[in-house]
């Protein structure tokens, strides 16, 4: 099945270079428009810029792990509908049940495929 996901505005946040830089470039090759963030403050300022339309976030962050941002961002009247799906290095039961309880739509485990990467987005785009 081929991914066109023209003009989707996809943000991935991420403390890892490495993961950032190979989401952003299979996204654009599928025709995503990418916002990354290095972490939660950095990401949080970003969301109000490019008000983007579905949002990977890292778990595992420092000064504002990933169940902290999901929180905030689904606190925001204005994003609270944005999906958020959560990245983790691993794929544990209470980490995806923390992920729902602080609003998450989706987990994928790290390191994802580009068909994983591309499902969750199919779920989720509007």
């Amino acid at each position: 099945m081929e991914n066109n996901f023209d003009g989707l505005k996809v943000m991935v946040i991420d403390d890892s270079k490495t993961i950032r830089r190979t989401a952003e470039t299979l996204l654009q090759k599928a025709g995503c428009e990418v916002v990354t963030a290095i972490d939660g403050f950095d990401a949080l300022a970003k969301i109000v810029d490019h008000n983007p339309d579905i949002i990977f976030v890292d778990i595992m962050m420092p000064r504002l792990d990933g169940y902290q941002t999901c929180a905030l961002i689904k606190n925001n009247p204005d994003y609270a509908s944005k999906p958020v799906i959560m990245l983790s290095s691993k794929d544990g039961l209470f980490d995806k049940a923390r992920g729902r309880i602080v609003g998450s739509d989706e987990y994928l485990t790290k390191p994802f495929s580009k068909d994983e990467l591309f499902e969750a987005i199919n779920q989720y785009r509007s």
